[in-house]
């Protein structure tokens, strides 16, 4: 048997089989299927131990595409001591006129790929932090649901011409006045009590998992980095713990400019010769860091000013990261007011705001300390 370097190993996985391909590290190597297997954590080790076997003298690279499925894969693989790459779909290279597509080609497909270095691993959260980004995804879920059980109760006044005189929705002294209405059909009316418990529910739903979000952060390695951008203008707790949970350890970046890119803030270009054409952002990258960062961007169409709870927010963080968020304030503040006087869309400003606000978060993640990352977490458990 030929000794080899590296033996790629393409993975199409699936909820309950996964495909596999083997490419052996040489030139003019073909890449062949191995088989499917089942997608159990003994399943994969079973895999590995074989292929170690029959390699002993390779080092064996996995790839995967970030799906549905997770990162358990990886945390295995890597726990194992080998090599896991994964990949997002939407920047897996595909040719224009590829027409079939099945799981035995997509397998075959990664481990080329891999081999020719034309993937990007994507950033894969430690498994406490996930935890974390799903308590906040949670949080964010629970608010929608709670703004569309608002829009139908408000679309049922609206269709049967019903003004409510509190001016302030959604108090205490609207909610009684909910529960006084009578409505003049008894169907509407078990339409409306039922509206009205159902946006209770969701109120308490959202307290519960608001309580747990502060509880739960507050043991994070990354609170520090939470607790030290709430200094900014605009960023309260949820916005805050909803930046970091999506994009996690902002020091990977050593420039401002490719955590800009990565989140899709800057703009897309078409040049050729001497013609440069600048369009829309690009939106890669996190949809919801980005949907964030350009509604705290909204907070700097004002003057410069330190509020009362800004300070509040302020006064246990240290000197260094309130210059920085002292200096954002400035600038940002300064330059909104002189994108609108050129006449630029809001929509444009803020995006622009945006940009430049994630740069300054950037700079105050690398003033704060981080804790590591403890061994347990890091590592999973392995089954014998």
């Amino acid at each position: 048997m030929n000794k080899h370097n590296i033996l790629f190993i393409g993975l199409d996985t699936h909820k309950e089989f996964s495909q596999v391909a083997l490419l052996e590290d040489g030139r003019g190597v073909k890449a062949v299927n191995y088989g499917k297997i089942k997608s159990t954590k003994q399943s994969f080790i079973k895999l590995a131990r074989t292929l170690q076997s029959k390699y002993p003298s390779a080092t064996l690279h996995f790839v995967y595409e970030a799906g549905p499925c997770g990162y358990w894969v990886y945390r295995l693989l890597t726990s194992l001591g080998h090599c896991c790459y994964v990949v997002a779909p939407s920047l897996i290279p595909k040719k224009p006129g590829e027409r079939i597509k099945t799981d035995k080609r997509d397998a075959l497909k990664l481990a080329k790929l891999l081999k020719d270095e034309e993937l990007t691993a994507i950033y894969v959260p430690e498994p406490d932090d996930e935890a974390i980004r799903d308590l906040s995804r949670a949080r964010d879920r629970a608010m929608n649901d709670l703004k569309d059980a608002k829009y139908q109760l408000k679309a049922l006044f609206l269709r049967n011409h019903i003004q409510c005189k509190v001016n302030d929705n959604w108090s205490n002294q609207h909610l009684r006045w909910l529960t006084e209405l009578v409505l003049p059909h008894p169907s509407q009316q078990i339409v409306l009590t039922e509206y009205i418990g159902t946006i209770t529910e969701r109120l308490k739903r959202l307290q519960r998992l608001d309580n747990e979000l502060h509880n739960q952060i507050k043991n994070w390695r990354f609170y520090p980095v939470v607790k030290a951008i709430q200094a900014m203008r605009g960023i309260r707790i949820v916005a805050a713990t909803g930046i970091i949970v999506e994009l996690g350890d902002l020091r990977r970046f050593d420039h401002p400019r490719k955590l800009m890119a990565y989140l899709g803030l800057v703009p897309s270009e078409h040049t050729s010769s001497d013609k440069r054409k600048l369009g829309s952002i690009t939106k890669a990258g996190n949809i919801r860091a980005r949907r964030l960062l350009v509604e705290c961007a909204h907070s700097y169409k004002h003057k410069p000013n330190v509020s009362t709870e800004l300070k509040k927010r302020q006064e246990s963080i240290s000197k260094e990261v309130n210059d920085i968020a002292w200096q954002a304030q400035l600038r940002l503040c300064r330059r909104y007011q002189r994108l609108m006087a050129r006449g630029k869309h809001r929509s444009v400003v803020v995006t622009a705001i945006a940009r430049e606000l994630i740069a300054y978060i950037w700079a105050i993640s690398r003033e704060v300390a981080v804790a590591p990352v403890k061994p347990e977490l890091r590592i999973s458990r392995v089954p014998a």
